[in-house]
C-alpha cells in the first residue's frame, strides 16, 4: 500500500526555505530598507494612536519586533517574514478545511507563486498585516457561517479589527459578507452573529477616532483625496491609460505563467455558481471591482487591491488538482517559474548570473528604492566626524530620503523635511525645523532632487557642500547633494495644500 503524501511537511519545507531566502536577502549589505519600510520604522519611534495616512498596527509590529531584533532591517522585516509564514498557513488550512491537504498544499504553492504574495511578506508595508488578518478573518467567518458558532464570528471580528488597525481598507469585508449572506439566502439565520461581528470589528476604528479628533480628521481628508475628491476635471484618454494600467498590473500581479489556469478556473466558477467558490472569490472580485473603478478617475497603484486574492489561490488549487496531466505540467512549471524568478534576485549572487550586465542592471532598477541609503548615511557620518560638527540636525525635501537618514544614521536622531512643494504627510504633524531657528546650530540638507533650499530656509553660512554619487556593485545609482548649513535664520516651508 503507497503510503499518501504528508502535505503538512511538504508545506513547511518550502515555507522554512523561503524564509531562509528573505533573510538571506535582508542581510545583504548592499540592500537596505524600502523607503516606507524606513518611513514606518520611524513612524514606531514616535507612537501615537494612529499616523496622518495609516492606522497603528505597522508601527506597533516594528516597535515591538526592533525591542526584540534592535533597529536593524531583519528587526523591520521579520514583520513582514512571518506574516508570509501566516498568510501562506491560513491559505493552507482554509484549503485543507474544504477541500483536503492535497488542495490546501497546493492552493498555498500558488499563493507563493504569485507575486502580491511576495510584496507583502518580503517588505513590512500595511499591507503585509493587512493581507494576513484578512484571510484570517475570511476563514473564520467561513467557520462561523458553516458551522452556526458565534466563537468563530467573535474570532473574524477581532482578525478584522486588526485588519483595520493595519489598513481602513479591511472595511470592504463588510459588502462582501453581506453580499455572500443574501446570496445564499442566509441572512435571517446569521444577521445576530454578523451584527456581533460588525460591533467587535468596529473596536479596530478607535485609534483612528481618537487620533483624528485630535487632529481635525487629516485622516480623512488624505483619504478622500485618495479617493479622488478634488482631483483635475475628468479626462478620457487619462482614465483609458489608468485603466489599461490598472488591469495589466492585476494580472501580473497574479502571475503571468499561471494565466490560462486562473481563466478556466474562473471559467468553472462561474458555469457552476457553486456557493464555496463563491464565497472564496467575492472577496477579491469585489475589491477589483471597486478599485477598477477608481482607476478611471486616478491612477490606482498596483498593490491597493492585492490583500484581498487570498482566496483565488484556494479556487485555483481546488480546480487544478482535478486536471489532466497538462495541466499538472503547467502548474508545477508556472509555480516553479514564479518562484524561482523572484529568488534570483533576493538570493546573493552564488552564481554568475547577477554578474551578467542585463541582469545586474535589471536588478539594480527593480531594487531603486531600496539601494545607496546607507552608503549616503555612511558618508554623512563621515563628513560629521571629520567637520567635527556639534547641536547638528538633519533634514531633507523628501519624507523617504529623511526617513531613511533616520534608519541608518548612527546615532539614529529624529529627522526633519523642508517641505518644498509635496504634499502632506507626517513629518508636518511633527515638531518641525522652527524650533532651531536663532540658535547656534548645524543644519544638514540632503537632497536627491535640489540643489538648493530654494529660499525655504535661510542659515547664516553655508560651510560645506558636495555631491554624492551612491553605487550599487559598479553601477552609480543617482547623485545626491550634501550641504552643511550653520545656525538657521528662517524657516519658511512650503505650506501643502494638497492631502
Amino acid at each position: 500500500m503507497q503510503k499518501s503524501p504528508n502535505y503538512t511537511l511538504y508545506f513547511w519545507l518550502v515555507t522554512i526555505g523561503l524564509v531562509i531566502a528573505k533573510i538571506l536577502f535582508t542581510l545583504r549589505p548592499e540592500i537596505d530598507l524600502f523607503t516606507e519600510e524606513a518611513q514606518y520604522w520611524l513612524w514606531s519611534q514616535n507612537m501615537a494612536w494612529h499616523y496622518y495616512s495609516k492606522p497603528p498596527l505597522v508601527a506597533v509590529l516594528n516597535y515591538l519586533s526592533t525591542a526584540v531584533l534592535g533597529n536593524t532591517e531583519i528587526g523591520v522585516r521579520i514583520n513582514a517574514i512571518l506574516m508570509g509564514v501566516g498568510i501562506s498557513w491560513v491559505t493552507f488550512v482554509f484549503g485543507s478545511y474544504l477541500y483536503g491537504k492535497r488542495v490546501g498544499f497546493w492552493s498555498a504553492m500558488i499563493l507563493n507563486a504569485m507575486p502580491v504574495w511576495w510584496l507583502a511578506s518580503t517588505f513590512h508595508m500595511t499591507d503585509s498585516s493587512l493581507t494576513f488578518f484578512w484571510i484570517l478573518s475570511v476563514y473564520l467567518a467561513y467557520r462561523g457561517i458553516t458551522e452556526h458558532k458565534v466563537f468563530w464570528w467573535i474570532l473574524a471580528g477581532l482578525a478584522t479589527a486588526l485588519a483595520v488597525m493595519a489598513k481602513v481598507v479591511a472595511i470592504l469585508i463588510f459588502p462582501v459578507l453581506l453580499l455572500f449572506l443574501f446570496y445564499t439566502a442566509s441572512w435571517k439565520i446569521h444577521r445576530r452573529n454578523f451584527l456581533l461581528f460588525a460591533l467587535v470589528s468596529l473596536v479596530g476604528f478607535v485609534p483612528a477616532l481618537i487620533w483624528n479628533w485630535q487632529n481635525d480628521f487629516d485622516t480623512f481628508k488624505h483619504l478622500a483625496a485618495l479617493g479622488g475628491s478634488g482631483s483635475k476635471s475628468f479626462s478620457p484618454v487619462n482614465s483609458f491609460k489608468w485603466f489599461l494600467e490598472y488591469w495589466s498590473g492585476q494580472l501580473a500581479i497574479i502571475s503571468v505563467f499561471l494565466l490560462p489556469a486562473w481563466f478556466f478556473a474562473f471559467r468553472a466558477i462561474f458555469k457552476t455558481k457553486d456557493n464555496t467558490s463563491i464565497y472564496l472569490i467575492l472577496p477579491g472580485l469585489l475589491t477589483f471591482i471597486a478599485f477598477a473603478g477608481l482607476s478611471l478617475m486616478k491612477r490606482v497603484e498596483v498593490n491597493w487591491p492585492i490583500f484581498a486574492y487570498s482566496g483565488f489561490a484556494i479556487v485555483l488549487g481546488q480546480w487544478i488538482v482535478a486536471q489532466s496531466k497538462g495541466w499538472i505540467r503547467l502548474r508545477n512549471w508556472g509555480i516553479g517559474l514564479s518562484i524561482g524568478i523572484p529568488l534570483v534576485f533576493l538570493l546573493p549572487d552564488f552564481t554568475f548570473l547577477k554578474s551578467i550586465e542585463p541582469i545586474k542592471k535589471g536588478e539594480q532598477k527593480a531594487l531603486s528604492r531600496m539601494l545607496g541609503h546607507e552608503m549616503l548615511a555612511n558618508r554623512i557620518d563621515f563628513l560629521r566626524d571629520s567637520l567635527r560638527l556639534e547641536k547638528e540636525f538633519f533634514f531633507s525635501d523628501s519624507y523617504h530620503t529623511a526617513s531613511e537618514m533616520s534608519f541608518f544614521l548612527a546615532d539614529k536622531p529624529q529627522t526633519y523635511v523642508l517641505n518644498m512643494g509635496s504634499r502632506k504627510n507626517q513629518f508636518d504633524l511633527w515638531d518641525d525645523m522652527s524650533q532651531f531657528v536663532n540658535g547656534e546650530n548645524i543644519g544638514v540638507f540632503v537632497s536627491w532632487s535640489h540643489e538648493s533650499l530654494e529660499d525655504r530656509a535661510r542659515f547664516e553660512k553655508l560651510i560645506y557642500e558636495e555631491t554624492y554619487t551612491p553605487i550599487y556593485q559598479d553601477l552609480p545609482i543617482r547623485k545626491v547633494k550634501i550641504q552643511i548649513w550653520e545656525n538657521l535664520q528662517l524657516f519658511e516651508p512650503y505650506v501643502p495644500i494638497t492631502y
